[in-house]
């Protein structure tokens, strides 16, 4: 089974571009990770209490609330770093983002948004 890890970012601008992420990953036959560390992320956004962020913040967590995930501990103080890291060690996963600095720095595939709002692997 393949696996797409998310970042926050990537979860964001889903939801900013109405796209339901979870039932588009599972159509394409991935299994979707969620880090910890992007959760609490999430978490936060929520509680700085800017109007448009903590809106979509606060989506994302009912979303995850009715759907199903897998959620590992990237075990790392800097979301980003622990994303790079696990992917340098699950060569097969696939990564979520729209973060050039994390795509710049793995090998993986990664699953963007299209101009269409369309999820694709790259």
């Amino acid at each position: 089974m393949k696996y797409a890890v998310l970042d926050t970012n990537f979860i964001l601008s889903c939801i900013r571009k109405k796209i339901d992420f979870f039932h588009e990953i599972k159509f394409m036959g991935l299994n979707i990770i969620i880090p910890e560390e992007v959760k609490e992320e999430l978490r936060k956004i929520i509680e700085t209490g800017k109007k448009k962020f903590s809106d979509e913040g606060k989506i994302a967590i009912a979303l995850m609330k009715k759907n199903e995930f897998e959620t590992i501990s990237l075990n790392v103080k800097n979301v980003d770093n622990g994303i790079v890291k696990i992917a340098r060690e699950n060569k097969d996963y696939i990564i979520a983002t729209l973060d050039r600095e994390i795509k710049s720095k793995i090998k993986n595939h990664k699953l963007t948004i299209r101009g269409n709002g369309k999820l694709e692997v790259i």
